[in-house]
């Protein structure tokens, strides 16, 4: 907690500021002191409104948004054609199955939307406690206004965005956990301004000045006018670690008073309620390109059948037969009216051709889908007790599509779990000590063979680790009776900073605490040092480093800094550099994390003018990040090197095996960190992105720096790399993939000023086109490794990528902040539920404990959710073109007069209840290989890639598949009509029956196609499949057993029954079904044979050979 010696009063803080974008907010209410200055402003009320409908407006608004999908809008103008034109087909065929997909939409988001409700209604009513007029009010929650001083005891919810006033602590702090917020659990320390821990709540006169709502959860920018017996008012400013967020939970703190600034739909809480951009999966393109090709394909068949009707007509004796003559109206009927009419009918007739039901399909497959993920055990994690979560089950397949995988490193390839090594103290290397009493040791090494350094160089360095940081204590019970001893616990967002903190502990200086800015150290005398903290220059990713300014109890005013050796070097005096940096660099190549530290004496007259800027920058409300910034830059300058220290980051358990199985996966692995380049380069090869073998090709300062003009350095390593691997390289990817095996293996190092060189330099009409260029070595490269990367950097990379020809698939995968951009840049974005906090886990599509479960996220889960919902879409495609064709055929033997080859019943049940739940348990549940074998074979991963099994090759495969079978339907049943084979006891069948068997070999053929699929059968698939079947029969039974009062015709009444007593009907519907599947039986049977003649069993896969349909996409 910083503590300001000096504050000026609020008006002269303020200055001419223009108050833009900002809110003020009378505590408690209670008119202040010169508030005519302040326009009056009206602010939401406290009710919590998740929900999107209302009962008056679900009806309209849910129907408008479900007609906005273009399946469901095709076929409400379908419904309308049959219900304004004289159609073959009943407005029922269409209005049911579409009724039916609306309705089951409307209910599942109804449902989820009365959840909401329920849950809003829940926190809306309730109970809250107000301080009104010295009194203790109970209200319910959405009553609180802007203002209101709110009563919260320990365990409660913050029922809003409150200021914390004052705590039951007498420092004024409490602690709170905002798990529900972004899911970390550990406690955090929020600050009361000191000013109003004194004043009593009822009497208490201030104003707050601050931004107006904006969603980030950690950023907050205010300042709050303390009035008080009429003297000028005093400011104070006010940031995140004021603000108490709703739906945060007060911790180990009995009592705090608080002031509502942000209420409602304002609270950042509910801002978080919106969700990221949608991102679309390559499969739901494939789905609307095949719709267009079907949509085309239903148009020519009614442009067809609508042109040779009207041949066919112009024969008069067909034109009107004796039997049916035309009506006075019909002849007076314009011709291009009524063959625009007969066009509409036949897209009518034919427009089962596009799946209605399938949206609904793919939607629950992808939702019950996604709750394998989240149920799988090798995810559950034993140290956090946390598995998988899937943020997004839209993307499920995406996660089988992946090419190019974008990591982090500290967190993700690493545990994040630092442990201090050794430091360097005006470049002494002290690595251990004998003995805590002792402190420091130094070890031999080739840095020096000076003297150990200064005795007070050490303790200074060692109070510099104890008080440059942001850590917490917390003392933990008794731990040793006799001596009454107890133990600290040291709480940090930055696990490096409990790193420091505890190796410093380890050479004798101990970190005591910090209580009311007074930070206690302990040194080696067992002497407890106490330091004022004044300031504390907070760490961010743009300054890497932050720096505290204390004052001793001599009265000496001290600014210590520890950060990045780029970020502290430049600042320090360069004749102390050298051999602190060549320590550095060494720890670099170790793979260890360095942080340098620094320190500087600031004069009295110094600091006055330090603390008035850094007053100014902290009062303002508008661009207040920037103007801290220009203060500490301005601060941080001309410092003295103490040392370095070196952090150890252990490698993530099976991070290197992962690595690999993506590699041999085809997967192509970039990793992008912060780290300096020696670093993340020995982090490279532990995990093996790097092989001992791989040529490293380098895009770093250092290397350009060799010339005076950078640009053209630049431009004559890029030109050098490129011909280098277009030389070793061919140009086909296959061969380039072969190549990565057979021949030398390249990896390229860039950092982040040479990317901003490129970038930067590629806008540029007049200069080089860096970027072409640098694409072209990427692409070449088996590995990558970008270091001194800024998050907005990761975020660029993961672009440009995205934007290359073929726009490959793109998956990000980081623990911290900092990745962010990325996560959301990428198609695919997985967080690490690291050390780091949440916020890369709330931002991503999946979250896993480890990096290690990438590897069986991908290979087995993402390349079963491909095939499944790719299999479907075809079998979707596939039935539907079966159902249609044979119509299409029938017309040409019926005059083309619309006559409609099924009954209104078959034509409305066959999506819906026929044939959906087949292929909804074969979407969930298939296995077409095991997934051990996935997981063990990341060969298998590149037999799907590319998005192989909806190209062009397997859709036309699918399609002609349908093609025959239809064909065999109608013209099998034809011609079996065509004899009297069928005629038993002088029985003539019509039209109907022969729809009805065309129907009846139509079900069980495509439901058994299925079945021929299915490689992993359980009782679910059996349960569906067979009893698809059977309740088909049941119902043609009973659909054709009752004369229906309802119909006008009873064209179906007994038609069933009496087709299924003759045994000729029975081997007729028996041979038809067999030659329709002998092509599949035929192929199935030639797959095992080629499988069992595998010559090489290490690349025998037995169960992806025998699936055909893979095969068709990539053999």
């Amino acid at each position: 907690m910083k503590m300001d010696t000096s504050l000026p009063p609020a008006s002269e803080c303020a200055g001419e500021e223009k108050r833009v974008g900002t809110r003020t907010v009378f505590v408690g209410n209670h008119p202040v002191p010169e508030t005519e200055a302040y326009i009056a402003q009206r602010f939401c009320d406290n009710r919590i409104v998740s929900s999107k409908y209302t009962l008056w407006n679900f009806l309209p608004k849910n129907l408008f948004e479900q007609f906005r999908r273009i399946a469901n809008f095709y076929f409400l103008i379908i419904f309308l054609v049959q219900v304004t034109v004289d159609t073959p087909t009943s407005p029922v065929t269409s209005g049911l199955p579409l009724f039916f997909v609306i309705t089951v939409t409307a209910i599942k988001q109804g449902y989820e939307d009365w959840l909401r409700h329920r849950a809003d209604n829940e926190v809306n009513k309730s109970t809250v406690y107000i301080i009104e007029n010295a009194k203790r009010v109970r209200k319910e929650s959405e009553k609180i206004k802007v203002g209101d001083i709110v009563e919260v005891q320990a365990d409660e919810t913050f029922p809003c965005d409150l200021i914390l006033l004052s705590s039951c602590t007498s420092d004024g702090t409490c602690y709170v956990t905002t798990a529900s917020l972004d899911g970390e659990s550990n406690c955090k320390t929020h600050y009361a301004v000191r000013d109003t821990i004194a004043e009593s709540i009822d009497t208490l006169r201030a104003a707050i000045e601050c931004e107006q709502p904006q969603p980030d959860l950690y950023k907050f920018v205010g300042r709050i006018n303390i009035y008080s017996n009429g003297l000028e008012p005093v400011a104070r400013s006010l940031g995140p670690e004021n603000l108490l967020l709703k739906g945060a939970t007060l911790k180990n703190t009995k009592k705090i008073y608080g002031v509502a600034v942000y209420t409602g739909m304002e609270t950042k809480m509910a801002l978080n309620y919106q969700g990221k951009s949608q991102k679309r999966s390559a499969v739901e393109k494939s789905i609307n390109a095949f719709l267009i090709v079907y949509l085309f394909i239903l148009l020519t068949k009614a442009a067809v059948c609508t042109t040779l009707k009207y041949v066919w007509q112009s024969n008069p004796n067909n034109d009107e037969p004796w039997y049916n003559q035309k009506t006075q109206k019909e002849r007076e009927t314009l011709k291009v009216l009524k063959m625009f009419t007969d066009f509409l009918s036949f897209m009518v007739l034919f427009n089962f051709i596009i799946p209605v039901s399938m949206y609904v399909t793919v939607e629950m497959q992808k939702f019950l889908g996604s709750f394998f993920i989240s149920w799988d055990k090798d995810f559950y994690d034993e140290e956090i007790h946390e598995g998988a979560l899937v943020n997004t089950s839209d993307l499920n397949e995406e996660l089988g599509q992946v090419d190019y995988v974008f990591t982090d490193k500290t967190g993700t390839l690493t545990e994040n779990s630092m442990e201090f090594i050794e430091c360097c103290i005006d470049g002494h290397k002290y690595r251990g000590a004998a003995q805590e009493a002792e402190g420091l040791s130094e070890t031999d090494g080739p840095l020096t063979y000076f003297d150990k350094a200064d005795k007070n160089r050490e303790e200074l360095f060692l109070r510099a680790l104890c008080l440059c940081h942001t850590v917490e204590t917390k003392t933990n019970d008794v731990v040793d009776a006799a001596t009454e001893s107890t133990e600290l616990t040291y709480i940090s967002s930055s696990p490096d900073e409990i790193a420091l903190v505890k190796g410093a502990k380890k050479y004798g200086f101990t970190f005591v605490g910090n209580q009311n800015g007074q930070m206690k150290v302990e040194n080696q005398r067992k002497e407890i040092e106490v330091y004022e903290l004044l300031h504390t220059l907070n760490f961010d990713s743009v300054r890497r480093r932050m720096s505290v300014i204390v004052k001793n109890q001599a009265g000496d005013i001290i600014l210590f800094c520890k950060g990045a050796d780029s970020a502290v070097f430049p600042r320090v005096q360069n004749h102390e550099i050298e051999l602190t940096k060549a320590h550095v660099e060494r720890n670099a190549m170790d793979g260890y994390r360095t942080l340098c530290v620094a320190f500087k004496e600031i004069a009295p007259d110094d600091y006055e003018r330090i603390n008035r800027q850094l007053i100014e920058a902290k009062m303002a409300l508008q661009d207040r990040e920037e103007k801290m910034e220009r203060v500490f830059d301005d601060i941080e300058t001309n410092m003295n090197l103490i040392g370095a220290t070196a952090v150890e980051d252990r490698l993530q358990d099976q991070a290197a095996e992962t690595i690999e199985a993506l590699h041999a996966a085809g997967l192509k692995v970039w990793v992008l960190t912060g780290d300096k380049m020696e670093t993340a380069k020995s982090t490279c090869y532990a995990c093996r992105l790097f092989q001992t073998n791989t040529e490293l090709l380098e895009l770093t300062t250092k290397t350009i720096e060799e010339s005076e003009r950078k640009e053209d350095r630049l431009h004559e390593l890029l030109i050098e790399y490129r011909k280098k691997l277009l030389h070793d390289f061919p140009k086909s990817t296959r061969s380039l993939k072969k190549a990565w095996t057979e021949h030398q293996e390249y990896g390229l190092i860039i950092d982040g000023s040479t990317l901003s060189l490129i970038l930067n330099s590629s806008q540029d009409s007049g200069s080089h086109n860096y970027k072409s260029i640098f694409l072209q070595i990427c692409m070449k490269c088996t590995a990558v490794l970008c270091c001194r990367m800024a998050p907005l950097q990761k975020a660029q990379i993961v672009r440009m990528v995205k934007n290359l020809k073929g726009s490959p698939i793109t998956l990000s995968i980081g623990d911290g902040a900092n990745d962010v951009s990325m996560i959301l840049e990428s198609h695919v974005g997985i967080g690490i539920k690291g050390k780091e906090g949440r916020q890369a886990a709330r931002n991503s599509d999946y979250s896993v404990p480890k990096f290690k479960h990438l590897k069986k996220l991908l290979l087995a889960h993402g390349h079963l959710y491909y095939v499944r919902i790719a299999h479907l879409v075809q079998y979707f495609f596939y039935k539907n073109l079966c159902f249609i064709l044979p119509q299409f055929l029938y017309q040409f033997f019926c005059g083309f007069s619309q006559q409609p080859l099924y009954d209104a019943a078959y034509l409305t049940m066959y999506n819906i209840c026929f044939t959906s739940l087949p292929i909804l348990a074969y979407s969930l549940l298939e296995q077409h290989i095991n997934i051990d074998t996935l997981t063990s074979d990341p060969r298998l991963y590149m037999k799907i890639s590319g998005n192989a099994m909806l190209q062009l090759g397997p859709f036309l495969y699918w399609t002609f598949l349908a093609a025959f079978e239809g064909t065999v339907f109608f013209f099998g049943t034809y011609f079996l009509f065509q004899t009297s084979s069928l005629e038993e006891n002088a029985k003539v069948y019509g039209n109907w029956t022969f729809g009805t068997i065309v129907f009846t070999v139509l079900v069980f053929t495509v439901t058994l196609k299925l079945a021929l699929d299915t490689r992993f059968w359980t009782w679910i698939n059996h349960f569906v499949i067979w009893g698809s079947l059977a309740f088909y029969v049941f119902f043609s039974f009973f659909w054709g057993g009752i004369i229906w009062p309802f119909l006008k015709q009873q064209r179906m009444y007994f038609v069933f029954a009496q087709m299924l007593s003759s045994v000729s009907t029975w081997l007729a519907i028996i041979l038809l079904i067999f030659i329709s599947l002998f092509p599949e039986i035929l192929l199935i049977v030639l797959k095992n044979v080629k499988r069992r003649s595998a010559r090489n069993p290490n690349l025998e896969l037995p169960m992806l050979l025998s699936y055909k349909h893979i095969d068709s996409g990539y053999s």
